[in-house]
């Protein structure tokens, strides 16, 4: 076990993600760089395509749904609810898990939002704007990460078992719990107005309805074909075009607020501080309570990932449907994609120079 647990320590430096995983933020800040091109140079079109809602005033535009649907269909066809069945098997990894993310993490991003966006940068953001920004980064806390949690957890060397547990039970609760955290936290932090209807309309349209294809999509396919041929063979068909909607998506959003990003790019740099700041402070608490409870490392790791990553596909989702794609919310979302990939890197980093606090067992 002792050499097992050191040439352990090697493993993670001879992983790699691929190339759109790595690059990320280039590509979100490529994306960031031709939306506000397209939203300055053809702002006719950009106007004609803002205008494509479903229904008057629902806020939902049309090819932003289209888009994120794509993104979400094939992310929901990896999770594995059948995995809940086995939520009773080392209870305290998953209990920290569930605490972090639905009773710590909501709450303090609406108060470190608050504080930095209320008070310590009232000199550069106006109280509207304030507001805005407080609800997209509400929203962004208030959705635990889905698909990009394998991935950090490949690269701690997570126990994938336990890691598709934890995620299943995360996706269970969000159904129940998002909308009322984001209505709850965002009344409270704000002076907006919750749309309660646009609110539970965007949870049914972009969890509950994609939920529910990718479920059942996942069990027809392995009756057919069979769960290897799945996950193996066609799931990476659908990588190109998961990204590609993403990246549409983020240009999309990007020509939407052109006016506002040229005129208020500060503010970027600005929204990134108290995001930054929750998802290491998030993923310090979880860590460092699997070390008190004496959790293995491969479950300890994925934990403290999860509490500080988020489904940004989903909380910019919401954010366009319930304030607009041009709005700060959804700006402030779209920080959180910006800032994702570095932050979550350096998270993985810390766990892998760190997995000797903990015991040795390893994945079961």
């Amino acid at each position: 076990m002792d050499i097992a647990i050191d040439s352990a320590a090697s493993l993670p430096s001879e992983k790699r993600l691929n190339l759109f995983e790595r690059y990320l933020t280039l590509w979100v800040g490529l994306c960031m760089v031709a939306g506000v091109a397209i939203g300055k140079l053809l702002p006719g079109l950009v106007n004609s395509l803002r205008s494509l809602e479903l229904g008057t005033a629902s806020q939902v535009n049309v090819p932003m749904a289209i888009l994120i649907w794509l993104m979400i269909v094939p992310m929901m066809m990896k999770v594995d609810f059948a995995s809940v069945r086995n939520v009773g098997k080392r209870p305290k990894g998953l209990a920290v898990t569930l605490l972090v993310n639905w009773l710590v993490k909501p709450f303090s991003m609406a108060f470190l939002a608050w504080l930095f966006f209320r008070h310590l940068f009232s000199a550069w953001i106006g109280p509207n704007e304030a507001d805005q920004y407080i609800a997209g980064a509400i929203i962004l806390a208030a959705a635990p990460c889905t698909a990009m949690v394998f991935v950090w957890s490949y690269l701690t060397d997570g126990d994938p078992a336990y890691t598709l547990v934890q995620v299943s039970v995360n996706d269970l609760i969000m159904l129940l719990l998002f909308a009322p955290l984001v209505g709850f936290l965002v009344s409270g932090a704000s002076s907006l107005t919750v749309p309660w209807p646009v609110l539970f309309y965007s949870v049914a349209c972009f969890i509950v309805i994609p939920l529910a294809i990718g479920t059942a999509l996942r069990i027809w396919f392995i009756r057919r074909r069979g769960q290897r041929w799945l996950e193996e063979s066609l799931l990476p068909r659908f990588a190109p075009v998961t990204i590609t909607a993403l990246l549409a998506t983020l240009v999309l959003i990007f020509a939407f607020q052109a006016d506002n990003i040229t005129g208020r790019s500060f503010h970027v740099a600005l929204i990134a501080v108290p995001i930054l700041l929750q998802v290491y402070f998030n993923s310090s608490l979880a860590y460092g309570l699997m070390k008190f409870l004496h959790v293995p490392y491969a479950i300890a790791a994925p934990g403290a990932l999860i509490g500080a990553s988020n489904f940004f596909e989903l909380a910019v989702a919401t954010a366009i449907a319930l304030y607009g794609p041009g709005s700060g919310a959804a700006l402030a979302t779209v920080v959180g994609v910006l800032v994702e990939v570095p932050v979550m890197l350096s998270v993985c980093a810390i766990c892998n120079r760190t997995r000797h606090w903990f015991p040795r067992e390893e994945a079961a």
